[in-house]
């Protein structure tokens, strides 16, 4: 399954504005914000926030480069084409779990 069919199937994520990613202490790490080019990535770590317990674990960065389909290998011949799915592989190889904190429209 490609990306777009991909997000297709993901919960909407049009009520968030943006999302953070944290570290154990608590820093933010990253930012994805609800605008073009950052969308569908904030639909898919938003999603993998919903069924990791509001984390991302090295199982969900595992299962967020499947989603990712073919940008995942993209990102491997690319290095820093796609920093989302950079972080992503590096925290699949990893043994943290990042916390997400979701920011819905007011």
């Amino acid at each position: 399954m490609n990306f777009a069919d991909r997000l297709k199937q993901l919960p909407s994520a049009a009520h968030l504005t943006s999302l953070q990613v944290l570290d154990a202490g608590g820093q933010v790490v990253a930012t994805l914000e609800n605008k073009p080019g950052q969308a569908g990535s904030l639909a898919l770590y938003a999603a993998l926030a919903a069924l990791y317990g509001g984390h991302i674990t090295p199982a969900a960065a595992s299962l967020g480069l499947e989603w990712y389909a073919e940008h995942t290998a993209d990102a491997h011949a690319h290095p820093g084409k796609h920093p989302n799915i950079d972080r992503l592989v590096q925290w699949a190889q990893g043994s943290a779990s990042y916390e997400v904190r979701l920011q819905a429209v007011a």
